[in-house]
């Protein structure tokens, strides 16, 4: 049940009192209170409560969204003395849509609606599969709102001609549930840049794909002309089907999961790419990398794109230790000119340090220079004093 205009027991809207640190950093538009920020007032706060948020000297600096059991206790949402109402979750799920309808292409219906922090809503991610759309929502303060943003998103997601909206929650134990419409197919169909995939809605990782990887994966297929390519880490096969597509001479994908590859099979077929003529390797990748340079085995183009190595602050020096040691053993089966493209999708591991995994000392070679530094598209927008929404890193070596 949705907590819009919740208040105190005493019927006054709860004020919490942040440090003056925290006061600096949100003003600069970092949407995060930390709870070690929280000097007083959040006792007693229920998740997705609407706070409002003060400075030792009583000075308001905006309302949040208040989720005590979590590190991060608040999700500021407004600027001054302005309450989470909703229409505030209908101005900021309208600015949104706007947005993609001015910036992406009309051969893509595959795309991201919602992004969080990034569109000024934190909390919240919806992404666009053709007629249906997933709902993920980031946290209890999140959950607990979610009749608020279903109201938001019900009209904009008729007006495009969505007629489905699916929840997945991170930890749900009944799994996918319809909230507008009906639960969608397990598999769709749908189009990035004109290019048909077949996407697990209700199963795949995340919402269903790696929406943020879109302009990565058609830039692989311009590289891949003519070349034996490599894809590590492959899924979907999203990189793998762009590089066939894009004219690469053969195409040899690895992840550890066979169920991945017949799902990358089945949007190989789609596209009109017979999977037949190109290689499916079910392994683990760094194992496959060992054998391979044993082998003798290089490819023209190598792409590695891993799961998160950091899963928070205290995992990134294993993180780093962990990207050094893949993309030593990529290089060590990358061709004399072949092309190196690595990504990383962990907020923790910044893109300097995800440089120094790519470095000559890393590498054990000196003829590879950064030629790209790429990350998520358009409808993946970032602030500029929130560092953590550029969490996608996607560096082009040659």
């Amino acid at each position: 049940m949705t907590r819009s205009g919740a208040t105190t027991p005493g019927g006054r809207r709860r004020t919490v009192v942040v440090g003056a640190a925290a006061i600096e950093t949100a003003r600069r538009g970092h949407p995060w209170i930390w709870q070690r920020a929280v000097l007083r007032g959040a006792e007693g706060a229920a998740p997705g409560e609407d706070v409002r948020v003060v400075g030792e000297d009583g000075a308001i600096l905006g309302h949040g969204l208040c989720d005590p059991g979590s590190a991060i206790a608040i999700r500021l949402w407004t600027h001054g003395d302005v309450a989470i109402t909703r229409s505030v979750f209908a101005e900021r799920v309208a600015r949104a849509f706007a947005l993609r309808a001015r910036w992406l292409d009309a051969e893509t219906d595959a795309y991201r609606l919602l992004h969080g922090e990034g569109d000024r809503a934190p909390g919240f991610v919806v992404d666009r599969y053709g007629d249906a759309a997933v709902l993920r929502p980031d946290g209890a303060a999140a959950s607990a709102r979610i009749d608020d943003v279903v109201a938001a998103l019900a009209p904009e997601l008729e007006r495009i001609g969505v007629a489905s909206l699916v929840l997945r929650e991170r930890d749900a134990r009944e799994g996918p549930r319809a909230l507008l419409g009906e639960l969608p197919p397990e598999r769709v169909t749908v189009r990035e840049h004109g290019v048909p995939f077949v996407v697990d809605l209700l199963r795949g990782q995340k919402t269903g794909a790696f929406l943020d990887q879109r302009d990565n994966r058609r830039r692989v297929g311009e590289l891949a002309r003519g070349r034996r390519v490599l894809n590590l880490f492959s899924y979907a096969g999203g990189f793998s089907l762009r590089a066939a597509l894009g004219g690469a001479a053969h195409v040899t994908s690895v992840d550890v999961a066979a169920s991945a590859h017949a799902a990358a099979e089945v949007s190989f077929r789609a596209a009109g790419i017979d999977p037949r003529a190109h290689e499916f390797v079910t392994a683990d990748v760094f194992a496959f990398l060992d054998a391979a340079k044993k082998r003798g085995q290089r490819w023209d183009v190598v792409v590695s794109d891993p799961p998160s190595f950091a899963p928070n602050e205290k995992a990134v020096p294993r993180a780093l230790t962990a990207y050094r040691t893949l993309h030593r053993a990529c290089a060590d089966v990358l061709e004399d000119g072949g092309i190196f493209c690595a990504a990383s999708c962990s907020s923790h591991v910044d893109a300097r340090a995800f440089a120094a995994t790519l470095d000559d000392a890393a590498l054990g070679r000196g003829d590879l220079r950064v030629l790209e530094t790429r990350g998520a598209p358009c409808d993946h927008p970032t602030l500029a004093a929130f560092p953590e929404g550029r969490y996608l890193k996607f560096f082009v070596l040659a």
